[in-house]
């Protein structure tokens, strides 16, 4: 898996994730929320997360 130097990932079970390198291997994520109103880091998501 070729890592994209732009998306640093350290989420082990993702599929997309370069283990080795700590990065993610897609062209691009897309992130979102599941909050109404986010504040903080915790409140958002990486939507293109996929489970291995």
């Amino acid at each position: 898996m070729e890592k994209n130097p732009s998306i640093k990932c350290s989420v082990q079970q993702c599929k997309f994730n370069n283990n080795s390198e700590k990065y993610c291997t897609l062209n691009a994520i897309e992130v979102g929320t599941h909050e109404s109103d986010p504040k903080m880091t915790e409140c958002t998501d990486c939507l293109s997360f996929e489970v291995k």
